[in-house]
């Protein structure tokens, strides 16, 4: 074995060694009763959201996107979560943006909060719809300066030349974004998920994990237990 491979094995033994020390959910976990759930998704998610938050959860509004591609290929992203009503839950981001095209080409989509200080995940899936455009603008306008200065710089997912361009660019919309603060957009984007399926995940330490599944039926929801 050559020295090059040696430290490879060696440095891979470390990842594992650190991999296989770590924990999960070292803390004590909330119970959930599943027969205690509303008839519908969304008061469950409004409840559990704001449990996140008074236990701590660092950023409980992140969430993973998951999207395919013009080859079904499935791409997955971390974003922030705008609004979550009987409508859907929804996000903003670029028509421009990779994201965007897929959602163009592929209307459909999943999300994905896990909020570990409770052992806790939410996982959406549904047809992807445009927000109106009064509602895509608002959006943009809701949020900080520094939110609408980086719509304003936009090209989301281009091949960037080198950093000192995006810090050109990044300082123009600044400037922009203070003295125009009603600037447009145009392709800033709000997207509704409309859920078909929605699975609350409470983890148990030891492994009796409770999942509860609220499936889209007409008008109305089924729920569902699922094993873990």
């Amino acid at each position: 074995m050559s020295d090059d491979d040696a430290s490879r094995t060696d440095a891979h033994t470390a990842f594992l060694r650190l991999l296989h020390a770590q924990r999960v959910w070292d803390t004590e976990l909330p119970g959930f009763d599943p027969a205690t759930a509303p008839d519908a998704p969304v008061p469950l998610f409004h409840a559990w959201f704001a449990e996140a938050v008074a236990a701590g959860q660092p950023e409980p509004h992140t969430m993973a996107l998951a999207t395919v591609d013009a080859y079904g290929r499935p791409d997955v992203r971390t974003l922030m979560l705008h609004d979550a009503d009987e409508r859907g839950w929804r996000f903003a981001t670029h028509s421009t943006s990779v994201k965007g095209h897929q959602l163009a080409a592929h209307p459909h989509a999943a999300l994905d909060f896990y909020w570990p200080v409770q052992g806790r995940s939410v996982r959406v899936r549904g047809p992807v719809a445009l927000g109106p455009a009064e509602e895509s603008r608002a959006d943009l306008h809701a949020r900080s300066t520094g939110a609408l200065a980086s719509g304003l710089v936009g090209r989301q997912s281009e091949v960037l030349a080198d950093a000192g361009e995006l810090a050109r660019a990044s300082d123009a919309a600044w400037r922009r974004a203070r003295e125009e603060p009603d600037a447009e957009v145009a392709s800033w984007q709000r997207y509704v998920v409309q859920p078909q399926e929605v699975e609350f995940f409470q983890g148990d330490p030891r492994r009796r994990h409770v999942r509860l599944r609220y499936r889209r039926r007409g008008t109305g929801w089924v729920r569902e237990l699922l094993w873990p």
